[in-house]
């Protein structure tokens, strides 16, 4: 029977919700690697709306769940719902959504706050001695929520970028630099980070990363 894993979103597109190819990219991996993806995402609006076609805000509201739905097909839940003693993995596409829905990280810097439910879902699968995968500013979102822990300092990429790859460090994660069809691999805290659009210049590499990265966090549900 495949592995159950939950997807979390944080809406549809790049600037201001789940990156939409990173997203579909994850989904058709695990669909490939016979597994079954479950999305989330959180109730409540979007910090702001985009316009990508004129590249600004558009001052509209729109609920973070609706606009993943798009993504999901429908087929989606809120995050309040989710448990992790319901699956064996949790991965969390990036896109700027993770940096301003998850959490407030593109707003607040460290004073960051991680949304309740996702920062919830995150330690429980961390609990439970389950992966969590996290590609693109994700890690970033997953850096905030273990920034209080004595314990759990992960090992975490988002390619290259210094800015971001500072903001991670400073909620005492640890970074490492990466190309775009490369992963790292925490294995102590079973957690696995690939750049994905931080670094990538198109759909196909990016794909491997993301490709590479679910085979690594169904490796860890084998094992």
């Amino acid at each position: 029977m495949g592995k159950r894993v939950a997807v979390l979103l944080s809406g549809c597109g790049v600037m201001d919700g789940s990156e939409i190819q990173e997203s579909v990219f994850t989904l058709l991996a695990l669909d490939n690697a016979g597994a079954q993806a479950v999305c989330f995402a959180p109730s409540g609006d979007q910090a702001e709306v985009f316009d990508h076609a004129a590249g600004k805000a558009t001052g509209e509201r729109r609920a973070m769940i609706a606009e993943a739905a798009r993504i999901a097909r429908g087929n989606i839940a809120d995050v309040a719902q989710a448990r992790a003693a319901d699956f064996d993995a949790l991965i969390i596409p990036g896109g700027l959504g993770s940096t301003k829905n998850l959490c407030t990280h593109a707003v607040d810097g460290l004073q960051a706050r991680v949304h309740p439910d996702v920062a919830r879902v995150v330690r429980e699968f961390a609990a439970a001695g389950k992966p969590v995968g996290a590609m693109c500013l994700a890690p970033v979102t997953v850096a905030a929520v273990f920034k209080d822990d004595s314990v759990v300092k992960p090992q975490l990429t988002i390619g290259n970028d210094k800015a971001t790859a500072a903001g991670i460090a400073g909620f005492g994660a640890v970074h490492h630099d990466c190309a775009v069809r490369d992963i790292i691999i925490d294995h102590r805290h079973r957690i696995v980070t690939t750049p994905a659009y931080m670094l990538g210049q198109g759909p196909a590499e990016v794909f491997v990363g993301v490709e590479k990265l679910v085979k690594a966090v169904l490796d860890f549900c084998a094992g």
